[in-house]
């Protein structure tokens, strides 16, 4: 499998070559085509110069002086081209190079050759004069015709060697192509420094993440300025990835400590009820009472069940559905809760305040699920609001929530103790001294629907009063 580095490093390594082989291509045509038109716009200007000279020097196959021999001879030697003078028959007469005479005097041309001369008047090609030059030139065909009569003089024959050109553009390839080897070889060292460098972070993050994946749930990822953006946010991703696994694998474990621990006691005493009635420790006019004591741990065991299958469901459910929720009025739904502890109320003799509107209070949300956030915490108040002390509960409407208070009288909550007391099997000392029958679910419960419900609870404890407060959304 290709590290990210090498998969990288291949993209942009062919991603340069091709265009520098792009731009060499591009660069080659655009400098040949160049080279080749300033070659034939020179031949054309010494063309056009020799021309002249033999439109005024030229007389019926003599010349008028050494003076045009000299100016033919400095005309082509300035545009460093060759140029031949033919007679109107084809029959070349003169080189520019040995205008006295040169083993080329007497050649005639190729009879089409001159044909299409005249017939274009005049012919600009590439290719090679049979007899005259042995390479492949570009060549300027002229015919020259007396300015007075327009009689034909003869042809002038201009060309240059398209190796010179071709040596130019040699030049420069090997010139293009040693830049480019330069700077690939350059920009290789830099993309490897580079890459190196962007991929450090990427191997830091997979080596702590094999180690989070060993145990090591401290494993961090380091954000750093040096970073890319991209980067620093895989890092807070993972950081905050890593911070939640580590939570939720800390509550897993203390979860299973505490359930160890509160299924324990009733397990125990159970398994030693029955042991001592089976083999006849417990005398039998006592099993009947022992007996009494398994069923109520058994009952007790049973409600822990209930409460983690409750809790099990609320948190997959996460959201309570739409279809789920539905229109009941809050008013109603308290009093018949607070029904329900009549007995015990008046057990403890406690004095009940109840602050409603006289209207009913409509609101929108799972029913079952609110009557047990509701019972859960009167439960709760009348378990630990002391003798003849005083209960309340309270609904006020504000915008568009509605607010349900439940308060009790008794022993402040430490400050250090609030912030916990809607975790899972918490308790306060005390409070699990007092209330055996609590396993520390029934607030976490209510956290957890209120928090489906997408709605708030807040706990507030001081001066021997204690109130819980959730809200709800009011519907008109």
């Amino acid at each position: 499998m290709k590290s990210s580095f090498s998969r990288t490093f291949c993209a942009l390594a062919v991603v340069l070559l091709s265009a520098l082989l792009i731009i060499g291509v591009v660069f080659q045509y655009f400098v040949r085509d160049y080279l080749t038109d300033r070659t034939l716009s020179k031949l054309k200007s010494t063309s056009d110069t020799v021309v002249d000279l033999v439109e005024t020097g030229f007389s019926d196959r003599h010349f008028s002086g050494r003076d045009f021999q000299i100016a033919l001879t400095v005309a082509t030697s300035v545009s460093d081209t060759d140029a031949v003078i033919c007679s109107s028959s084809g029959v070349l007469l003169m080189c520019a190079e040995a205008p006295l005479g040169c083993e080329h005097t007497g050649l005639v041309l190729d009879e089409g050759y001159l044909k299409r001369i005249l017939k274009e008047n005049g012919r600009t090609h590439t290719g090679i004069i049979e007899g005259l030059y042995p390479e492949e030139r570009y060549v300027i065909s002229t015919p020259v015709r007396s300015p007075e009569n327009g009689r034909l003089l003869g042809i002038v024959i201009v060309s240059s060697p398209i190796d010179i050109s071709a040596a130019i553009l040699e030049r420069i390839s090997d010139i293009f192509l040693f830049v480019s080897v330069l700077v690939v070889v350059i920009t290789i060292i830099f993309m490897i420094i580079f890459l190196r460098r962007q991929s450090a972070p990427l191997r830091a993050m997979a080596q702590t993440a094999r180690a989070f994946g060993h145990g090591d749930l401290t494993a961090r990822v380091e954000v750093g300025n040096n970073h890319t953006e991209e980067i620093n946010e895989l890092a807070l991703a993972f950081n905050n990835m890593a911070s939640s696994l580590q939570k939720s694998e800390y509550q897993r474990q203390e979860f299973v400590a505490n359930i160890s621990h509160e299924l324990k006691t009733p397990m125990t005493s159970i398994a030693g009820y029955v042991d001592g009635i089976l083999d006849g420790t417990i005398p039998p006019e006592k099993q009947a009472h022992y007996l009494s004591l398994v069923s109520t741990e058994t009952k007790r065991l049973n409600r822990l069940v209930r409460s983690m299958l409750d809790i099990s469901r609320l948190q997959n459910q996460q959201t309570v559905p739409e279809e789920q929720k539905i229109q009941f009025d809050l008013c109603e739904s308290l009093g018949l809760v607070l029904i329900s502890f009549e007995q015990k109320i008046n057990e403890k003799q406690l004095d009940v305040q109840v602050d409603m509107p006289d209207h009913p209070v409509y609101t929108l949300a799972s029913q079952d699920a609110i009557h047990q956030v509701i019972y859960n915490l009167v439960d709760n108040a009348v378990k630990f609001c002391p003798q003849g002390k005083q209960l309340t509960l309270t609904l006020r409407e504000g915008g568009s929530k509605a607010y349900i208070s439940i308060r009790n009288q008794g022993q402040t909550i430490p400050p250090e103790e609030l912030p916990l007391v809607f975790d899972r099997f918490h308790k306060i000392d005390k409070s699990r001294a007092l209330n055996r029958d609590s396993w520390g679910l029934g607030l976490y419960i209510v956290k957890t629907i209120i928090d489906c419900h997408g709605e708030n609870i807040s706990v507030t404890s001081r001066d021997d009063t204690t109130t819980f407060t959730f809200t709800l959304p009011l519907v008109n």
